[in-house]
């Protein structure tokens, strides 16, 4: 056997100094990334060597508490020093957040025994290094001051930042002295929780069983919104854009956006103004709207509501595209980051849904970033009828925030107060850092999910305890009088405004808006649809101006060195001017740079965009030596920001709702989107179908983003080969977007043109190409780029039409490899039609083409998708329409995939359709 002095002795804090372990391990690595981020107590300690800096399995006996008096005060106050830094931490875990267990929790790690320390050391004197403004304490007072600052009515997640200046600075805030509101800012608490109070009590006697997604139980959400539009206004900030959840948003829409309740009450009973959008529309909890909010001292600043689905938490990166592109249009005048972005989320909702990790993870990113956005999660503590503990792995809703080191504010939503106080906490971190925030609304629902819904089914005890609660607001009422804040005359004061809210409410419910009155936010937007005439602007450019777009490919700042595989594919962008040879990529330059010499600014972001995911665009270029970075086409526009081209993060569902977003705000620009692959589209199908296809119909809401997806089978499997045509164009319907396939670089370029100059504001959607990219079929000569426009039908001029007895009509690269095969056959009794645009579908321009050639002529649809995919499904009844007669079809069989995995099968496959096609 071996004695105990024959091994090493670990030493072990929780032993020595009956420190809770992890305490000193967090310290110790503070200590070695930086001695100055930790206290000076830990810092003298740790350069003593009494606990060594660095772990080691051996080390000296540590002594205890009976030693030299000079020691035994250093040791109390490391222990005191360890106690603090635990309820930084972790004091949140014991603060009374939950209303409707509103006592504090007790926690064992943070009972002051756990440090060595007890009753009898109350009244002993320790050096604390600056806590809450002082240089000693009793660790008596300690103990009060970290249960007050940390173990109340608010609790503080903030110790997981990585950056020591952001955590003294919330320190500083928190334990610095706090004052209760004076009488002025209660009453405007009180006025504020009347209104909101006084409206769901409106709506839920006169529309019983009518949802409404009631805010009762979360008041106080009314409180915080309104106290961080008063500190925006005190900051300068000029306006504020807000995304919501259900929940509460027609209370914010008429007591923070300043929705009239006639409006309100209208879409109750259901009074549609005829001047508005002849769309479907949508229910009344999914609307946006516009207006001022007004401070009770007359103050205003603009705040809106974006419109959103039922598809919860989408509308989280469309807030911060429409943020970042009035941003953006203000060219940084004044503060880049004075439009305040504002997400109010449900808690299930937030810890559920995975894009809202992906709206987070852009909150720094340069091509996102919107100086940091607000997020407000209003905990209803369930989600619909499930529980916490089946909708989430961890403690709380707002756990995915740490990913982002945003710090989070837990409150309780009864203690109106304290919501005022943690409200401007978040603004004034957004203000100070430009990083995200999130406050946690601890409060319930009152009626359940749904005005319809019986809660007390799946949550009955709780249930009991909020039918036996009073409002916050007749709690709040009591605890100010109780207190001796307000008289009763001051409070009856507030009531008397209460009863008025609900008189003003019948009254404006008596007078509904007759039609001619005002329009509804929908209603007022939807007015100028269809203003633009599509093909009425002008595309085509001088040679002049191709010349000078193209010498800035080449044009270099001194010293600059490109990358010698680079090179030469610059210099050849020139020759192509003078060859007749303009490919596809020189074609889009031509497009993006024409535009920005006539003041139109372009943003293209997406997966690896900037290089171009096949090696073909080299949008930005990076210096081969320094790493230095030069945007050729940034150089033709003086106005800064004019072009912006961004390497996304790895996601689409949040990247296309951000441009989505960013387009409605920014009509004037060209707002491109590029999928690395088309296929990867799928994963923002809920941005396709929820915004792209519907918004207008829905909303009034246009947006003209530009979809670029990548397509074409190649015989690279399954996953890159299909960007999915066919559900694209299954949602096209009344004009609603622009779907475009086409196979010459002019035409690309006149349809970009196009895109950024008719005044439609519709969403395009390109399927661009991968192999013909290089394809020596796919060029253009200078002179389709300075005479005519976008051709939806490119006819076929290399056949007579008179010995025409077989028409191919196909869209895409297809039509490349049909003429490739037609001339090795030597055919010359098959014509071959493209339709570059599949939506609107150009029926007009097929049946003149088609009417060239003897109305005995057989027409064959072509595609080399299955059957069952691709554009033939939405092509065939409108095909016969324009050809007179039956078209027949050409395509892969039917299959649940878009293409095989193997590129030997590939090739029988298409050598197959082609053949098929001749046959």
């Amino acid at each position: 056997m071996t004695s105990q002095s024959d091994t090493a002795r670990v030493v072990s804090p929780r032993m020595e100094f009956g420190i809770n372990e992890w305490v000193v391990d967090e310290q110790r690595q503070h200590y070695l990334r930086d001695p100055g981020s930790v206290d000076r107590t830990w810092r003298e300690l740790f350069a003593s060597g009494r606990i060594p800096a660095a772990r080691t399995e051996t080390a000296p006996s540590v002594p205890t508490s009976t030693g030299p008096a000079d020691g035994g005060a250093q040791l109390k106050a490391v222990r005191v020093a360890a106690l603090i830094h635990a309820y930084r931490v972790r004091g949140h875990l014991m603060a009374a957040t939950n209303p409707l267990t509103p006592e504090s929790a007790a926690h064992p790690e943070l009972d002051v025994a756990a440090f060595g320390l007890d009753e009898a050391d109350r009244a002993e004197k320790v050096v604390v290094d600056g806590f809450a403004g002082c240089s000693s304490m009793t660790v008596g007072e300690v103990f009060d001051a970290l249960r007050g600052f940390y173990c109340r009515t608010a609790g503080f997640e903030y110790m997981h930042i990585q950056d020591a200046g952001e955590r003294r600075w919330i320190q500083r805030h928190i334990e610095g002295s706090w004052q209760r509101p004076d009488r002025g800012e209660q009453l405007r608490i009180l006025y504020r929780l009347g209104a909101a109070e006084a409206f769901e009590t409106f709506l839920q006697t006169k529309y019983v069983g009518q949802k409404r997604y009631s805010l009762e139980g979360g008041e106080s959400a009314v409180v915080l919104l309104d106290a961080l539009l008063l500190r925006a206004i005190e900051s300068g900030v000029g306006e504020a854009v807000i995304g919501m959840a259900h929940r509460g948003r027609l209370n914010v829409l008429a007591n923070i956006v300043g929705k009239s309740y006639a409006q309100i009450f209208g879409e109750f009973e259901d009074a549609v103004d005829p001047r508005s959008v002849q769309g479907s529309g949508d229910v009344k909890y999914h609307l946006g709207a516009e207006g001022t909010y007004r401070a009770l001292d007359g103050r205003g600043i603009a705040v809106s509501v974006v419109a959103n689905p039922s598809h919860l938490e989408i509308v989280g990166p469309v807030v911060q595209g429409v943020v970042r592109a009035k941003q953006d249009q203000a060219g940084g005048a004044g503060d880049a980051f004075a439009v305040l972005p504002v997400v109010v989320h449900g808690d299930a909702a937030f810890a559920g849904q995975g894009v809202v990790a992906e709206t987070l993870n852009m909150s720094q990113l340069p091509g996102y970033r919107t100086g940091g956005t607000v997020h407000v999660v209003v905990n209803n503590q369930v989600g619909f009828t499930t529980p916490p503990a089946s909708g989430r792995s961890s403690t709380y809703a707002t756990a995915v925030a740490r990913a982002v080191e945003a710090p989070v504010f837990h409150v309780n939503g009864d203690e109106p107060e304290a919501v005022d106080r943690v409200a401007r906490l978040a603004f004034d971190y957004r203000q100070t850092f430009h990083k995200d925030v999130v406050v946690d609304l601890v409060c319930y629902r009152r009626h359940g999910h749904s005005e319809v819904d019986d809660p007390s089914i799946t949550q009955p005890l709780m249930y009991d305890r909020i039918d036996a609660r009073a409002s916050v607001r007749s709690l709040y009422a009591d605890a100010l009088m109780r207190r001796g804040d307000l008289g009763e005359d001051q409070v009856e004061g507030a009531r008397r405004n209460y009863r008025d809210h609900l008189e003003r409410a019948f009254t404006e419910t008596r007078g509904l808006p007759a039609p001619d009155s005002e329009l509804s936010a929908v209603g007022a937007e939807a007015t100028v649809r269809g203003s633009g005439v599509p093909g009425s602007a002008v595309t085509a450019v001088t040679e002049a101006t191709a010349r000078r777009v193209v010498a800035s490919q080449t044009e270099l700042p001194a010293g600059f060195t490109v990358h010698p595989r680079v090179l030469p594919q610059l210099r050849r962008r020139t020759e192509m001017l003078d060859s007749g040879t303009i490919d596809w990529a020189t074609a889009e330059t031509l497009a993006l740079g024409s535009l920005l010499l006539e003041g139109v600014p372009v943003r293209l972001a997406g997966q690896d965009s900037r290089r171009g995911t096949f090696g073909q665009r080299h949008a930005v270029l990076t210096d081969r030596r320094t790493g230095d970075e030069h945007s050729p086409l940034d150089t033709l526009t003086t106005r800064r920001g004019d072009f912006a081209v961004y390497d996304s993060m790895l996601s689409e569902l949040a990247a296309l709702a951000f441009e989505y977003g960013y387009a409605t705000a920014r009509p004037e620009a060209l707002v491109l989107w590029e999928a690395q692959f088309g296929d990867f589209v799928n994963g923002a199908q809920t941005v396709v179908d929820e915004y792209l296809a519907s918004s207008e119909q829905k909303w009034g809401r246009r947006s003209g983003v530009t979809l670029l997806l990548p397509h074409g089978l190649e015989g690279q499997g399954p996953d890159h080969s299909s960007a999915r045509i066919e559900r694209f164009l299954q949602l096209c319907a009344q004009d609603n977007m622009t779907v475009a396939q086409p196979t010459l670089p002019a035409n690309y370029f006149h349809l970009l043109r196009q895109q950024a100059l008719d005044g439609r504001s519709r969403s395009l959607v390109v399927f661009t190409p991968k192999s013909m990219l290089r394809s020596k079929a796919a060029v253009s000569a200078l002179a389709d780029f300075t005479d005519g426009g976008f051709r939806p039908v490119l006819p076929d001029t290399t056949v007579d039409p008179a010995g025409v007895t077989r028409i191919l009509v196909c869209s895409g690269k297809i039509s490349h490899e049909l003429a490739a095969r037609r001339r090795e056959l030597g055919r010359t009794d098959t014509a071959i039609v493209t339709a570059e645009r599949l939506y609107p579908f150009p029926e007009r321009e097929l049946a003149a083409e088609l009417a060239r050639f003897p109305g005995a002529a057989k027409v064959r649809w072509v595609q080399e998708e299955a059957e069952n995919q691709g554009a033939w499904s939405f092509v065939a009844p409108r095909l016969m329409q324009s050809a007179e007669r039956a078209v027949e079809h050409v395509s892969r069989p039917e299959s649940p995939v878009p293409a095989v995995g193997s590129a030997h099968r590939h090739a029988a496959e298409q050598k197959a359709l082609l053949a098929g096609a001749f046959a």
